[in-house]
């Protein structure tokens, strides 16, 4: 353990049977989205998973809610994107950062765009600026203000305004797990800091 670390991430041989379960919970029966590509240079995640490990339990029912954010959500995946990258730059959560500038990679952001998200609301236009003002307004007031509301109506349906709330929600709660349990970045996240 490292002095920045809390929890120590159990190594893979480590991790106990129901973790495979915890894991599969991920990967919902019926996507909206395609699951990320698997290849030797992706980046693993090991140290969250490996934290995580500690308590299967848990993350199975993490892994259950959060297949629907990443994987059944009726936001696009770049709308997605925006929202956790933003709730990440906004709690200074360096490790669901470079995670999901990963992920913002492989859905339509670009390094300028990904970049741009710390700039805020002012820096876009049109939908992308009334989402990333929405997480603004979830984290400073734990709710969105009722002019960004209307705007926000106007562009998307019932489902999806509950999305933008449930997803800035679980990416808040993740960035508080990650900071307080000091899960460091894994090496092979390092590049896309």
């Amino acid at each position: 353990m490292t002095e920045r670390e809390r929890l120590a991430p159990l190594p893979v041989g480590e991790w106990p049977p129901s973790m495979r379960e915890a894991l599969a919970a991920l990967q919902p029966a019926n996507p909206r989205w395609p699951l990320p590509r698997r290849d030797g240079n992706r980046p693993k995640a090991l140290n969250a998973l490996g934290t995580l490990a500690r308590y299967p339990e848990l993350t199975h029912a993490w892994n259950l809610f959060n297949a629907h954010i990443l994987f059944g959500t009726t936001l696009t995946p770049r709308q997605r994107e925006l929202l956790v990258l933003r709730v990440a730059h906004l709690r200074q959560a360096e490790y669901e950062w470079v995670q999901h500038v990963v992920i913002g990679l492989d859905n339509d952001l670009s390094r300028d765009d990904i970049a741009r998200i710390a700039e805020g609301p002012a820096a876009w236009s049109g939908l992308d600026a009334l989402l990333l003002q929405a997480v603004d307004d979830l984290i400073a007031d734990a709710a969105i203000a009722d002019a960004t509301w209307a705007a926000l109506a106007d562009e998307l349906d019932d489902h999806q305004l509950m999305d933008v709330v449930f997803t800035v929600g679980a990416y808040e709660i993740l960035a508080m797990a990650f900071k307080s349990f000091g899960v460091e970045l894994d090496e092979d996240l390092r590049p896309y800091r």
